[in-house]
């Protein structure tokens, strides 16, 4: 193990709204860092609310989920911070080929990023998507290491107001990114499927869903009046309790917590032994 050991920086995206992503991440980080015996420490940025934007020191970054128009924010300070830091991040591996530095961004901060590099649309959907859904990956999703151990579909917590859609592949290809999933097909529904994950470049992903979601702080979400109203509403009363049983299923989004985000440390902790 390196002897400096991995420092991550967690940027959150919520702007003080109350969220369970945060807790997600913490944890995540902590249970990876006794899971395998390596000296992990982390530090977090409140990005939209504070202003707190990490600098280039250090190894990795995990970016939040948060609520608010992914749009409406362009020319803000913090968001000129956020793309200057993604920047900062491509330009130190572009100069460096024995050390690299890692990025994942999460729903809110995936949508800002994809706007940054124009790969799609970023639109406002027709109704609040909230739930636990399965995702479909692509055949490039299919081969990438950050979904290494995960079925196809998997499952995960969606929950969102807008989306990325109609992806520019011309943008695509001049960046070397890689669409790695999109949303399940739904033959009666005649809507463009979205863009659910991303590969912005070798050190960077994104993902449109929750891969820090755990079953606590789902259920706390699930039980409140106002969700559980919401996915009546709009998926029936079957589909809510199915939710809510199959927060403890293996195969579900304690597979997809256990996978995706481990399989992006495990990756910076690598490179940093290589180095």
């Amino acid at each position: 193990m390196d002897k400096r050991g991995l420092k991550v920086a967690v940027i959150d995206m919520n702007n003080g709204a109350p969220n369970q992503g945060m807790r997600g991440i913490q944890e995540i980080l902590s249970r990876f860092k006794n899971d395998n015996n390596i000296n992990l420490s982390f530090d977090i940025f409140d990005l939209r609310q504070k202003g707190e934007i990490p600098g280039i020191e250090y190894d990795a970054y995990i970016s939040s989920g948060g609520p608010g128009s992914p749009v409406e924010s362009e020319g803000e300070k913090w968001e000129n911070d956020f793309f200057n830091l993604l920047d900062q991040i491509e330009a130190f591996n572009s100069a460096n080929s024995d050390q690299k530095k890692y990025a994942f961004l999460i729903c809110h901060s995936f949508q800002l990023a994809c706007r940054k590099y124009a790969l799609g649309n970023v639109t406002e959907r027709r109704s609040n998507a909230f739930g636990i859904f399965p995702i479909t990956l692509t055949e490039d999703g299919e081969k990438d290491e950050i979904f290494s151990g995960i079925t196809n579909p998997f499952f995960s917590v969606d929950s969102r107001d807008w989306q990325v859609i109609e992806p520019d592949f011309a943008a695509f290809e001049a960046k070397g990114a890689k669409l790695l999933a999109i949303e399940k097909e739904r033959k009666h529904v005649n809507l463009e499927r979205c863009m659910m994950s991303i590969r912005f470049s070798n050190e960077i992903i994104g993902t449109q869903f929750h891969p820090e979601a755990d079953p606590v702080g789902m259920k706390m979400y699930l039980l409140q009046d106002e969700k559980k109203k919401a996915i009546v509403d709009l998926h029936g009363e079957q589909k809510y309790l199915d939710m809510l049983n199959s927060l403890d299923d293996p195969a579900r989004i304690v597979l997809t917590q256990s996978v995706i985000l481990p399989n992006f440390l495990s990756k910076a902790i690598g490179n940093l032994q290589e180095a």
